[in-house]
């Protein structure tokens, strides 16, 4: 029997046991258009239920700044951007994806997870009490992948990408965590 590591908001637990355990849980990535965390311009969920993807779903957002200072990362221009919903009217859209989910998980955790409350915040809108998996941290564990950006740890366990299409980046994190159950660590 193989210690297996548990890793959820960026801690890793130790423990004793043969196979991975999967959770039921969303992925989740954001892009944004600037340097304020409440500045999401696309959303990408990935919904994964007893080890196996069920739903997707991305959105593109309306942004509170019309500067977009990221168009050269991720494509997106104020022109693709202008007449999509804000924030606050995609957000409870998506709803029915993260219901009854354990967590979320998301490539470098603390950023989407600032991203997530700083939108609700200034939606008005209550952050969904998940807790977060850093995929980041799961690579680290489970392959002793580094460096561990998005594209590296796809490269290295044949995930495709799209990078910073935020559908894209979200299928290759839910695909991270699945392939991390498959190796026998714990999914929470």
């Amino acid at each position: 029997m193989r210690d297996v590591a548990h890793i959820a908001d960026g801690r890793a637990i130790w423990r004793g046991t043969g196979a991975g355990t999967m959770a039921n849980f969303v992925a989740i990535d954001f892009e944004t258009a600037d340097y304020g965390a409440d500045s999401a311009c696309a959303v990408g969920l990935v919904r994964v239920e007893a080890g196996r993807v069920v739903a997707e779903a991305s959105r593109l957002i309306r942004p509170p700044r019309r500067r977009i200072a990221f168009t050269h990362i991720h494509g997106l221009a104020w022109a693709d951007l202008r007449d999509q919903p804000v924030f606050a009217e995609v957000w409870p859209g998506l709803a029915a994806l993260i219901d009854g989910a354990d967590c979320f998980a998301a490539h470098n955790a603390a950023f989407d997870r600032a991203v997530l409350r700083a939108c609700c915040a200034a939606a008005g809108l209550a952050a969904p009490p998940l807790r977060f998996l850093c995929t980041v941290r799961l690579a680290r564990a489970a392959w002793g992948i580094r460096p561990t950006r998005l594209p590296d740890v796809c490269a290295r366990l044949g995930i495709g990408l799209k990078h910073h299409d935020a559908a894209s980046d979200a299928r290759a994190c839910a695909e991270i965590a699945l392939a991390a159950a498959r190796a026998g660590f714990a999914v929470p």
